[in-house]
């Protein structure tokens, strides 16, 4: 047996076949492994908030600066997801999240030390986006070995993972940024990751899947590219993330700027924005039950396109308190769906982390790339958010359009098959 498949076996929970148990104990403890994963890495990011307007007063840069720094995380978060799920795929997924969950932590720590932007870049920036995409991609792939039917139901458990930790670290930013500065602010963070990153850890425990001899999977999975519909799932995941966290990483910065509310009070639609989005990550489970995965999910992106489009009819703060309500449910559920949505499109069990890493390439770029243009957007038009709004709302919209394409092809496809057989 080759080399991958005896790290493989270490810690590995064993299967006979490629049928997913469903449930048991260690199904269930990888959902709570995969909650606290995403409360640190998810949890942070939709927190980002908090940073993009206290950056932009402290260091008095444009927005469109500052926003990199978030942009960067969330791209290595997904981008190194085509690297880490490989590396799941391959047997070394406790090395992979091991080395993730210690850089998460590192990054944190370097972060309050931070003094000035390329400072903040490389630790909040890079360095905890690392260590996010050595997490996710591995952790939600381990879950979706384990789950078939219930498998929106357990991601969207552990999505909730990123509104318990936008909730924790939002509110603690708000209680301690001004009473203990900065750095013992994110070091109080830094310890809360340390704790519940090991305690996830030492939970989860891989499924073994049975490997054909000899095979060796390439590090990126081109072969997917032939199925056209997993095209265009990747090409409108893309396309749809280029405007998903616009609302997160702007909306703090837009109450002050447009609407004049207060630092303190900014900081309480953050909260709101990530309180109600328990509702998102879960609604989507029954939905999905009922309608089916992808399109459940093509509906929110295109709930949340709808959101991007009505922020701009938004002219008073109660009117601001209920579109967060309303873009929170959209987006949270695109959110907990998607990795859901890639194990409906994804035809080989045993592929699952190289498929997922792709997508969450093709999603890395796009988050990568799509809040800057959005504030470049702003500033271009004298500090106004209407371009940008429209902006984030056409990119869900087009990419939602895809994805719908994508599910026609692989119904017919389906549809083919079936009476083939007859």
């Amino acid at each position: 047996m080759a080399a991958p498949s005896l790290a493989y076996n270490a810690g590995a929970v064993g299967a006979t076949d490629h049928t997913p148990p469903d449930g048991g104990l260690a199904a269930w403890l990888s959902v709570m492994a995969g909650f606290f994963v995403i409360m640190n890495s998810w949890g942070i990011i939709i927190s980002f908030g908090i940073f993009q307007t206290y950056y932009v007063s402290i260091l008095h840069l444009p927005p469109s600066d500052i926003s990199w720094i978030g942009s960067l995380a969330v791209f290595l978060l997904f981008f190194g997801g085509i690297a880490s799920g490989r590396l799941t795929d391959a047997g070394y997924f406790r090395a992979t999240t091991t080395l993730g969950s210690f850089l998460i932590v590192f990054g944190c720590f370097m972060t309050s030390l931070c003094t000035s932007y390329w400072q903040l870049v490389l630790a909040q920036g890079i360095c905890i986006g690392i260590g996010n995409g050595c997490l996710l991609a591995p952790m939600m792939t381990v879950v979706s070995t384990y789950f078939g039917r219930k498998l929106p139901l357990a991601m969207g458990i552990a999505a909730c993972g990123s509104v318990v930790g936008g909730l924790i670290y939002t509110g603690m930013a708000r209680a301690l940024l001004p009473s203990i500065g900065f750095g013992w602010t994110l070091r109080a963070i830094a310890f809360i990751q340390l704790g519940t990153l090991a305690l996830a850890m030492m939970v989860v425990r891989p499924r073994q899947l049975p490997a054909k001899n000899g095979e060796i999977l390439p590090m990126v999975d081109f072969s997917a590219f032939r199925e056209p519909a997993f095209s265009l799932f990747v090409l409108g995941s893309f396309l749809s993330f280029m405007g998903v966290f616009f609302g997160f990483f702007y909306l703090a910065s837009y109450a002050r700027d447009i609407k004049g509310m207060t630092y303190e009070d900014s900081l309480n639609l953050l909260l709101a924005l990530n309180g109600i989005g328990f509702a998102g990550r879960l609604l989507p489970t029954p939905l999905a039950r009922l309608f089916g995965t992808l399109n459940t999910f093509i509906a929110l992106m295109l709930a949340s396109a709808m959101a991007m489009y009505t922020w701009i009819a938004v002219h008073s703060t109660a009117g601001l308190y209920g579109w967060t309500a309303l873009y929170s449910i959209a987006v949270g559920g695109v959110q907990s769906l998607m990795p859901a949505a890639v194990a409906v499109l994804n035809s080989d069990l045993r592929k699952a982390g190289s498929r997922l890493g792709i997508v969450f390439g093709a999603v890395g770029i796009g988050s990568l790339i799509g809040s800057p243009i959005a504030g470049g957007l702003i500033t271009a038009r004298a500090g106004s958010y209407v371009r940008a709004q429209a902006f984030s709302g056409s990119a869900l919209a087009v990419g939602a359009l895809l994805i719908l394409a994508a599910r026609e092809i692989r119904r017919r496809k389906t549809s083919a098959s079936f009476w083939s057989r007859l």
